[in-house]
């Protein structure tokens, strides 16, 4: 081939491509979860990139436990976020996640980003499960989050109790701010080419903090005397079962935890700066902003 017609098929393959992005450009976004702990982030940095948001829940009509409803959620959607509703990791995630994605892809809704879970071998299933959709994906590897501390079951051990009891021992875990993991799946989905199609993106805060060195982050800020107390995982789901958990759930939980509370995720991880260009929010800033809300007050 001659330098000049080369060049011209580089010229229009280029063409080709910018066409496709903007063919492709994200409008809508489909978010599953959008009332949960990431969803409502990614819903409300969506909304504010100027992102038509169709949340999915069982209130509008989506269920993840029943395909059927599946169709009228995705139909005429451009994206997905999808987050499963339990853990990404846990039994049957793999064989829902892949389902819905195959449906999505199927409908027209090619652009699909995962939230997983960083370090946990039980999610790689579900994670090439998205893969082998046929959808354009990206997933995203999320640390612990830190509003694990200010939502759900951790929070009220603090708030009633004075003490977290958690697996965890001195295990250090960069803890990552859960609106993050909303601005780098907004940045993924308008970026306006497909730069992060295929790949995984890793997010973690910016420093290694214990669960004992976290909640006295939070302790000094609330003035409280909140400890951390840490068990073995077994004794942990034996606490799990006794609050009534079914045995199924314990039994993925502690498995997990089993695991992914080794030390293998004492590390940092510069998804966040890659995508975003600036350093992850630092965990004593979420602890600051959650102590003036008062979140921890008994």
């Amino acid at each position: 081939m001659t330098n000049t017609a080369q060049n011209s098929a580089e010229n229009t393959a280029r063409d080709t491509a910018r066409d496709t992005a903007r063919d492709t450009q994200v409008t809508t976004v489909v978010v599953t979860g959008a009332t949960g702990r990431s969803g409502s982030r990614v819903a409300r940095a969506a909304e504010a990139a100027g992102l038509t948001v169709r949340a999915a829940s069982r209130a509008t009509g989506f269920d993840w436990w029943d395909a059927s409803t599946w169709a009228d959620t995705l139909r005429g959607a451009d994206a997905a976020y999808l987050a499963h509703p339990s853990d990404v990791g846990a039994p049957g995630a793999a064989e829902v996640v892949g389902a819905l994605a195959r449906e999505a892809v199927g409908l027209g809704v090619r652009r699909l980003v995962l939230l997983s879970a960083r370090g946990e071998d039980q999610a790689l299933p579900t994670e090439e499960a998205l893969r082998a959709s046929g959808a354009d994906w990206t997933v995203v590897r999320a640390a612990w989050f830190a509003q694990n501390f200010s939502e759900g079951p951790l929070v009220a051990e603090l708030r009633e109790r004075g003490e977290l009891v958690f697996p965890a021992d001195e295990v250090r875990e960069p803890f990552l701010d859960v609106r993050d993991i909303a601005d780098v799946v907004v940045s993924v989905l308008t970026c306006g080419d497909d730069r992060y199609a295929g790949r995984i993106l890793t997010l973690s805060g910016g420093r290694l903090l214990t669960f004992g060195e976290a909640v006295a982050e939070i302790a000094g800020a609330t003035g409280r005397p909140l400890t951390y107390r840490a068990v073995s995982t077994r004794d942990y789901g034996e606490a799990l079962a006794g609050f009534g958990v079914p045995p199924e759930e314990v039994a993925g939980m502690t498995e997990i935890f089993g695991t992914l509370l080794d030390g293998r995720n004492a590390h940092l991880s510069d998804g966040v700066r890659e995508v975003l260009g600036r350093a992850p929010r630092d965990f004593a800033a979420f602890v600051r902003e959650e102590a003036a809300a008062g979140t921890w007050k008994a």
